[in-house]
C-alpha cells in the first residue's frame, strides 16, 4: 500500500525556516520524480519544487526560488523541502508525490499524495 506521510509544518514568523518531511512506503520511491505541491486557503494547487529519480536535477517555482530547496535522500526513501526566508503568502497545506503538473497521478484509486502538513507563517 502506497504511504506519503508529511511532517515539519508549523507557525512560523516571517523571516523564519522550516524543514518539511514527507516519508515514503508501499512503491519504488527511488524509481520516480517527487514533487511538493501547496494549496493556500480558497485557492488551487500550485506546484513547489520536484526533483528527479536521483536527486541531481532540481526544479522550484519562481515564488519559492533561491527561499526554498528540495532534496531526497532513498536509502531513506524521504523527501524534503527546506523552507527559509518565509512569507505569510507561503502560509498553505503542503503535499508531496507525484504531480502532473496540473493535477496528482492516481494510484490505487487515489491521489497520489499525502496528507498534508500546514504551513502558516504569521506575527
Amino acid at each position: 500500500q502506497v504511504q506519503l506521510v508529511e511532517s515539519g509544518g508549523g507557525l512560523v514568523q516571517p523571516g523564519g525556516s522550516l524543514r518539511l518531511s514527507c516519508s515514503a512506503s508501499g512503491f519504488s520511491f527511488s524509481s520516480f520524480i517527487m514533487s511538493w505541491v501547496r494549496q493556500a486557503p480558497g485557492k488551487g494547487l500550485e506546484w513547489v519544487a520536484d526533483i528527479n529519480s536521483l536527486g541531481g536535477t532540481t526544479n522550484h517555482a519562481n515564488s519559492v526560488k533561491g527561499r526554498f530547496t528540495i532534496s531526497r535522500d532513498n536509502a531513506k526513501n524521504t523527501l524534503y523541502l527546506q523552507m527559509n526566508s518565509l512569507k505569510p503568502e507561503d502560509t498553505a497545506v503542503y503535499y508531496c508525490g507525484r504531480f502532473s503538473g496540473s493535477t496528482w497521478y492516481r494510484i490505487e484509486n487515489k491521489d497520489y499524495r499525502g496528507q498534508g502538513t500546514q504551513v502558516t507563517v504569521s506575527v
